[in-house]
């Protein structure tokens, strides 16, 4: 395929890049308001962003072709990519980090991974600070999905890109007939969410910067924070409580919020058989977690227990990697369970990580119906999802997703295992990496910065890879898609 045949993709990055340079602004303000002397890494940022955007731009400006469905993919790829290179630019003229480190720290925001490689953050700039968690609330429902709300005159296919970046195996569904008019609403609900949640972080008793901050990592289920110790900081059974209905909030399906608020019902939650299967699992999780951790007296108490369990079994579960001890250093089996359970993931649609709880539904359903067919061959068990039936082409590619990401599970701890001396170490952080989920155990259990720089960079891979969803990635690997 000849270079111009890739104008409206590198057109539509350009735009995106300009559009991207003025997320700078809100932390160069910061920085002037709080004199933390940083406000050049943000002039800088700005210049330089600006002109690459300008020089991807300008050239192909006048190029005429509409996305093709194909098409969808490598822009999601490659606006993804060049926002996370572009967004490390801070970390590396701010705060002086190895190239390596900030893209990493730049991908897990964008990614919403919420790993970090920093340390003593009570120190760092305020405006990095701001920074930090502005690039996970960007990352929340997607730059692309952003980008498609405000900058209608990309003059793409709105929906190729939609279906490309959104999450879950079902992805047809729209909440408004245009494109644009779907990524407002999902955007005003994930506003209105985000300043509920940081005026309830303030009741309880954070600062204003901390609770506008926190709201952001919260409503983006991504798990940045403002200081080391995380929401254990505060040592608040108020916050942690507010911590734990938003991010169930944040976890469901956003369709579900859209639909609730125009239909003025809750019936559409109560309907919902992901949301049940969600809220099941966190309930069942729970109990066995204030159990075990009752049982090996980790806590004082059994209400401390329970507490401390229903906060970190949803963090974990959901990928938001909040934490209010060093879970890592918990005895038996409790780390890795909690590990474990961030695979599960919140509802599609939401900006969780993991398999998303439509997936675990529609496998165990599957598991279900071929048990059937096993006792009676000749019977005939649709797939259905709440009464209606789903075509076979939903389960397989169910199927296809996690036969994918086991594959992608397997090879990449094998090359980590290779690159890092600890094995617990290298596969938690593939494990945390694909899942998005940000905390990890063994030597990374307190800090990813004591990895090599090629594991870091292969982590920040690997989060772009499980934030949309391996197919969209993989896809642009194979011969046949560059055949036109």
């Amino acid at each position: 395929m000849r270079l111009k045949a890739y104008a409206p993709v590198q057109r539509v990055v350009g735009v995106l890049l300009a559009f991207i340079s003025l997320g700078f602004l809100p932390p160069l303000i910061v920085s002037f308001v709080t004199q933390d002397g940083i406000h050049l890494t943000f002039v800088a940022s700005i210049v330089l962003i600006l002109g690459a955007g300008g020089l991807l731009y300008w050239p192909v400006r006048n190029a005429d072709r509409d996305l093709r469905i194909s098409d969808g993919f490598l822009v999601v790829v490659a606006c993804w990519g060049a926002v996370c290179l572009a967004g490390s630019l801070p970390f590396l003229l701010g705060l002086d980090a190895s190239l390596a480190d900030a893209i990493f720290e730049s991908t897990s925001g964008i990614t919403t991974t919420g790993a970090t490689v920093f340390s003593n953050l009570n120190e760092m700039p305020t405006s990095i600070l701001w920074y930090r968690q502005q690039l996970q609330w960007m990352g929340g429902l997607g730059i692309i999905v952003l980008a498609v709300a405000i900058l209608p005159m990309l003059r793409v296919g709105g929906m190729q890109v939609y279906k490309a970046e959104a999450t879950g195996p079902m992805k047809e569904n729209r909440l408004t007939p245009k494109i644009a008019e779907t990524a407002k609403a999902l955007w005003a609900i994930y506003i209105g969410l985000t300043l509920i949640c940081a005026a309830a972080y303030w009741a309880a008793g954070m600062s204003a910067f901390d609770a506008l901050m926190h709201s952001f990592s919260t409503i983006a289920t991504a798990g940045f924070s403002t200081h080391d110790a995380s929401i254990g900081y505060y040592n608040s059974a108020l916050i942690e409580w507010l911590v734990i209905v938003f991010v169930f909030i944040a976890s469901l399906n956003f369709a579900l919020h859209f639909l609730a608020l125009r239909r003025a019902s809750m019936q559409v939650y109560l309907k919902d058989p992901e949301l049940k299967l969600f809220a099941l699992l966190v309930l069942l999780i729970s109990i066995l977690v204030t159990v075990l951790l009752w049982r090996q007296d980790v806590y004082g108490t059994f209400w401390d227990s329970l507490r401390s369990a229903a906060f970190h079994t949803l963090s974990y579960m959901t990928t938001t990697g909040f934490a209010t001890s060093q879970v890592y250093l918990w005895p038996g089996t409790l780390p890795l369970l909690l590990l474990m359970i961030s695979a599960l993931g919140g509802c599609a649609g939401a900006t969780t990580g993991g398999f998303k709880m439509i997936r675990v539904y529609l496998l165990t359903k599957q598991g279900i119906r071929e048990l059937k067919r096993l006792a009676h061959p000749r019977s005939v068990v649709p797939l259905k999802l709440g009464g209606r039936t789903l075509d076979d082409e939903v389960a397989n590619a169910v199927w296809g997703y996690v036969s994918l990401y086991i594959v992608c599970i397997v090879v990449l701890t094998l090359v980590v295992s290779s690159l890092e001396t600890d094995l617990v170490t290298a596969v938690s952080v593939v494990f945390s990496a694909m899942n998005n989920l940000g905390p990890a155990l063994g030597e990374a259990g307190a800090n990813w910065g004591g990895l090599s720089d090629a594991t870091k960079g292969l982590m920040s891979f690997a989060m772009l890879l499980g934030r949309l969803e391996i197919f969209t990635i993989l896809v642009l690997l194979t011969p046949t898609y560059w055949k036109h």
